[in-house]
């Protein structure tokens, strides 16, 4: 066992004397040494009940065989670090997340893992420390949280955020806002439509790595959770004894099946980001051609939440995940043969069926032909950008508009909310990107903010959109400015040209005007010169690279 490196033989007495001092037995110690990763903590609503699901995991190991040991993993809150300087830390505490895993997982030896994540970062942040660890691992998360219902109308934190653009356009009043914060989250998980979390969630069954319903099953009912994460603790036993490690699991059919899911249930434009990063930690490259590529061929089938009216309960009804591959295989598109930590994806989805036919539509009759996420090139974004096609408007697909330039969120919202932003502009967002932010902030603060005051304008960024944005929001435009990338030249009162059903994202100047834009450009100083957020900017790669550490 790897565990034997810190328990075995004469020279381990004093590691031993320390696992007797925590009340670990001689008996604990003949048996393989499983770490429990456990992101608890009480600011993430996602992760405010995961000390029952590791408590679930703890039996399951134990009644295997092996012997649990619990430890923490942080975690951000993007809903609460939203607008304002601390959602510069979000993405960044993916790495950190990957960083103390292996730390801990390696320092002390352990045969396996257990990952119990819930929310936006942390969940790629695990899968990540389990490529680069490979070692028998299994995420099993918290679960979505449920939707809430306000005046007889479903809602979730979308809604809420969208409700400051409609009191700032005087179309809500104070005493409506604060009533629809109170029944917005009725209760724990993670936020209830398809936004990054759950997306991830999500893909982390079809990556292979979690159990069927991991990504669906609410985090209300307790007893699911409680039994799919005890079905996790016995099966990172089976895999350990198998020596079944990630990289097994996480190969390129694998993350194809992922883009493919992920393009037939219109996830959140992270799962780009983040698939990428994943996919850099097990060897392989996923180019951003690969999602346009099989983005053509996927028909879009599922219409959530910022896209549509339903949620992950409703999803979990239809017949999860499971039911969302069966349907994409008929047409030829999953890897039947691609391993999980319970067998092959043929054998999990043999026998499932869409339940509920309103909320998984059939492959003959998609919602569109095409998948719900668009990879854009153009002279603005010369390596890529990213799009939620399937949360854009028809009206929107293409657009051309008067840009608006702004070189933070917070310049930007000052200009939504001030009423400097008309129908017919594109709000551009620059040095917000992975080094320029840095940190690459999400932008659900002023897509929100338009869309509740009902505006008819672009947003394009170098940094990203909550998986709650909905609109004609492009982001991960890339380079970005700090890099010198053509975003940086854009000048208030030109014309961007937007594609997406052509995959283009122009600015409509001259090369040879560019050219003398970008020989003008200087570029600015740091934002942040010090700690963790400076470190992090000199390491970090572009978005179209996964803003992976260098």
């Amino acid at each position: 066992m790897r565990s034997d490196l810190v328990k075995k033989g004469p020279t381990r007495s004093a590691h031993r004397t320390l696992f007797s001092a925590m009340g670990y037995s001689a008996d604990d110690l003949k048996k393989p040494l499983v770490g429990i990763v456990n992101a608890f903590n009480e600011i993430i609503p996602g992760h405010i009940h995961l000390r029952t699901i590791a408590d679930a995991a703890k039996l399951g190991v134990a009644a295997a065989g092996g012997t649990p040991i619990e430890f923490p993993a942080i975690g951000v809150c993007d809903g609460i670090a939203m607008g304002h300087p601390g959602m510069k830390f979000s993405l960044a505490s993916r790495e950190l997340i990957a960083d103390s895993i292996e730390a801990m997982a390696t320092a002390h030896a352990f045969d396996g893992l257990v990952l119990i994540p819930n929310c936006d970062k942390i969940v790629p942040g695990m899968l990540m420390a389990a490529a680069r660890l490979n070692i028998p691992c299994i995420v099993v998360s918290g679960g979505p949280m449920l939707a809430g219902n306000y005046k007889g109308k479903v809602v979730d934190l979308s809604t809420t955020f969208e409700a400051a653009g409609k009191y700032v356009a005087g179309k809500m009043t104070e005493c409506e806002l604060h009533d629809l914060e109170a029944h917005a989250c009725p209760g724990c998980g993670s936020c209830s439509g398809l936004f990054t979390a759950n997306s991830m969630n999500s893909l982390t069954e079809v990556l292979g790595m979690g159990l069927p319903g991991n990504g669906t099953i609410p985090a209300a009912y307790i007893g699911a959770r409680v039994a799919l994460a005890k079905k996790a603790g016995n099966v990172i036993m089976d895999l350990i004894a198998k020596d079944i490690k990630p990289r097994d699991i996480l190969t390129k059919e694998a993350f194809e099946n992922a883009i493919t899911v992920d393009m037939g249930i219109g996830g959140s434009s992270n799962t780009v980001l983040h698939l990428t990063a994943i996919a850099h930690e097990a060897g392989i490259s996923l180019p951003a051609q690969l999602f346009d590529e099989i983005s053509a061929k996927t028909p879009y089938i599922t219409k959530l939440s910022p896209a549509g009216t339903h949620h992950m309960q409703d999803l979990n009804e239809a017949g999860g995940i499971s039911a969302v591959m069966h349907e994409l295989s008929k047409k030829g598109l999953i890897h039947l043969d691609a391993k999980t930590v319970t067998g092959t994806i043929g054998d999990r989805i043999k026998d499932a069926e869409i339940l509920r036919p309103d909320v998984i539509r059939t492959v003959d009759n998609p919602y569109r032909k095409t998948g719900g996420i668009a990879i854009l090139k153009g002279n603005l974004c010369p390596d890529n950008a990213v799009v939620k096609e399937s949360a854009v408007q028809e009206d929107m697909l293409a657009y051309k508009g008067t840009a608006k330039c702004f070189n933070s969120e917070e310049e930007a919202i000052e200009a939504i909310t001030g009423g400097k932003i008309k129908d017919g502009d594109v709000v551009v967002i620059r040095y917000e990107g992975p080094k320029g932010g840095p940190g690459m902030r999400e932008m659900l603060n002023p897509t929100a903010v338009i869309a509740g005051m009902g505006l008819k304008v672009a947003l394009i960024t170098d940094g990203r959109f909550s998986g709650a944005t909905r609109g004609a929001c492009i982001g991960h435009v890339s380079p970005e400015a700090m890099a010198g990338g053509p975003i940086a030249y854009v000048q208030d009162g030109d014309i961007i040209d937007i594609d997406i059903p052509a995959r283009k994202l122009n600015v409509l100047v001259s090369d040879e005007e560019m050219a003398k834009r970008k020989a003008a450009w200087v570029k600015p100083e740091p934002k942040v010169k010090t700690g963790y957020l400076s470190r992090y900017a000199k390491l970090t790669t572009s978005a179209n690279t996964g803003a992976v550490l260098e």
